[in-house]
């Protein structure tokens, strides 16, 4: 049975890509590769210019590395120092021998703990807030910034060592250091040493892009998007060969986003932080395009990057910036040019409106506009709204009214999915979450703690039988994918209520239909369960508060959880559970559980204040 699981998932995930992850794995083994032959030399300290006659700014900078080291936006380490690169600071572990070449590093190692660690401060998001602090009066900040990069490249000899892994991680590196040349108006006329750490990068990370589109996710976008920056960065300083790599990543920025972004804006990965991720990348190309007077990219790819922008747009939060935590969530923000909290989205979505749709997501001088003011970037006057949506290409369906906001997740998978959220209920009310998403925690975790969080349990929604919808095939990897059925062809508004419908019939006769009614004072959420053998679960994960039971309604100050059922034999809990809203970072909140033994309706009713 598993075999066949394996077999259909495989076909799923395409014969084509597995056959580009066969053939790069087997030549970076055997050195057929070339990236396995490449060399590089990076000499000198100075990769930045001191500021000389440059105006101050009074922007507010980015103060995350200022003094301290912030790791995944929420962690600090304080010290004034470089980080130690091969160190994760949460465990203590240390990678063993950082100079053997990254292909003979794993990808999963005891010892050392989540490789994220290491790769999160070799990022250079501390490049950007050094230069900001350069160009708002501080004079030792660019000595800093050159004392920083020096150490890492000190450390990290080109190929060698963790941080050479991931031509991902590589991709990174090069957009920050991109930005902060335009930022600090040195991208013309850079340093050697400069440019020979970018063209290093480059040659890293153009050889192994096969494998990054092979993963159908943001590794194809942001390898792109450092070969096309970095390419025409190099031609822009007399070096003949950045012609190629800018071609190369135009082309693929073209591609990835034909294929992985659907006409609606959902991304390839249903992720809300990787939408992000995906959605900073290529913001940062279109920036530079500008900034270097390059030629402009398709009217596809803006079309398809404008209903991008909306589809995050439309998730976020306008009081607080938040947005579901809705997918995979491993921590990453590109681009942090302001000191906003890691969850608040709006920078992120005011610049890409901004560049992409020639809208504003939000009036008035807020830190949303911080991104566009230091990049120097004009702000449009026409406003863009949020409004009930429906994007059926990825399966959610999004109400909201004056007061409240609520998601549901339905399967619709052209591509992996990385979660068993099959019928999750997000719900916030005036931009605070109350029925709330597990979140990811980490990737190299242990499989209970891998399970707990990407499985049903971590979900607003109804479990069979102790067993995930979509058996966990690996650690990134989810087998017989769910389809809906029933699907409401729209979301029915009718007076003051909206609502829509939808199902699922699991590989093992389950069924699960799901009707969500939004009403000014409350949400009803309708579960139609049948075709398990001994029990269904159904959980509404509730926002960290002193929560009781009294009969069959769960009471919180004002708020009421009210359950009812046709089933004669239905059991009421309030348990404990966890969620992750910041990567390696884990947190209580209470649960109810209702359990049944047989077919029924169970009716949820959240009141809240009108």
């Amino acid at each position: 049975m598993m075999l066949f699981i394996k077999i259909k998932t495989a076909l799923a995930l395409g014969p084509v890509n597995l056959g580009r992850v066969f053939f790069y794995k087997l030549g970076v083994r055997l050195g057929i590769n070339p990236v396995r032959r490449i060399s590089a030399s990076i000499t000198g300290e100075s990769f930045f210019n001191d500021l000389k006659g440059t105006e101050k700014t009074t922007l507010p900078i980015n103060s995350l590395w200022m003094g301290k080291q912030t790791y995944f936006g929420w962690h600090e380490v304080i010290s004034d120092n470089p980080p130690d690169w091969h160190c994760n600071v949460f465990s203590g572990g240390r990678i063993s021998d950082p100079h053997r070449p990254w292909w003979l590093i794993p990808d999963f190692n005891e010892a050392v703990g989540d490789i994220k660690v290491i790769w999160e401060p070799s990022r250079f998001d501390w490049a950007l807030a050094f230069s900001q602090s350069a160009l708002a009066g501080n004079t030792n900040a660019i000595k800093t910034l050159n004392h920083w990069i020096a150490d890492w490249v000190d450390n990290n000899s080109p190929y060698q060592g963790p941080n050479w892994k991931c031509g991902q991680e590589a991709s990174i590196r090069v957009m920050h250091l991109a930005i902060s040349a335009l930022l600090l108006d040195q991208h013309q006329q850079s340093q050697h040493c400069l440019i020979d750490l970018i063209k290093a990068h480059l040659q890293r990370i153009s050889p192994t892009v096969s494998y990054a589109i092979a993963q159908n996710n943001n590794h194809g976008t942001s390898e792109a998007a450092a070969l096309y920056i970095g390419g025409s960065w190099l031609t822009l300083n007399g070096d003949p060969q950045g012609a190629a790599w800018y071609n190369q990543g135009k082309k693929l920025l073209e591609n990835r986003a034909r294929h992985l972004i659907d006409s609606d804006g959902t991304f390839s990965q249903y992720s809300t932080n990787y939408h992000r991720l995906m959605l900073d990348t290529y913001s940062m190309a279109e920036i530079w395009r500008q900034k270097t007077n390059l030629p402009a990219f398709s009217q596809s790819l803006y079309r398809q990057l404008s209903a991008a922008a909306n589809w995050l747009f439309q998730f976020t939060q306008a009081t607080t910036g938040d947005v579901p935590n809705l997918g995979a969530n491993d921590g990453a923000r590109l681009l942090p040019l302001t000191d906003t909290d890691y969850r608040d989205f709006r920078p992120t979505v005011q610049l890409a409106m901004v560049l992409f749709d020639k809208t504003t997501a939000w009036i008035g001088d807020g830190n949303w506009n911080l991104p566009l003011q230091w990049l120097g970037i004009p702000i449009p006057q026409t406003a863009a709204t949020q409004n009930s949506s429906l994007f059926d290409k990825g399966g959610i369906c999004i109400m909201r009214n004056k007061k409240a906001f609520v998601m549901l997740r339905y399967p619709r998978f052209r591509f992996r999915p990385s979660q068993n959220d099959a019928l999750h209920v997000d719900l916030w009310i005036d931009g605070f979450n109350l029925l709330r998403d597990g979140g990811s925690y980490s990737y190299n975790t242990t499989a209970e703690i891998l399970n707990y969080f990407g499985g049903a349990e971590s979900h607003n929604t109804v479990q069979f039988d102790n067993r995930e919808p979509m058996p966990r095939l690996g650690r990134f990897l989810l087998g017989n994918w769910l389809k809906s059925r029933e699907v409401s062809p729209a979301i029915t508004a009718t007076g003051e209520s909206q609502s829509f419908k939808v199902s699922y019939t699991d590989s093992e006769g389950a069924y699960h239909q799901r009707e969500i009614v939004l009403l000014n004072d409350r949400l009803v959420v309708t579960d139609h369960v049948k075709g398990f053998k001994e029990k269904a679960v159904l959980r509404w994960r509730l926002s960290p508060d002193i929560w009781t039971l009294e009969g069959n309604i769960f009471v919180s100050g004002q708020h009421r959880l009210i359950i009812t059922s046709d089933h004669p034999h239905i059991l009421h809990h309030l348990n404990n559970g966890e969620e992750s809203r910041y990567y390696l970072q884990k947190t209580q909140l209470p649960v109810v559980e209702i359990t049944v033994t047989g077919e029924c309706l169970i009716r949820s009713e959240y009141c809240f204040l009108p």
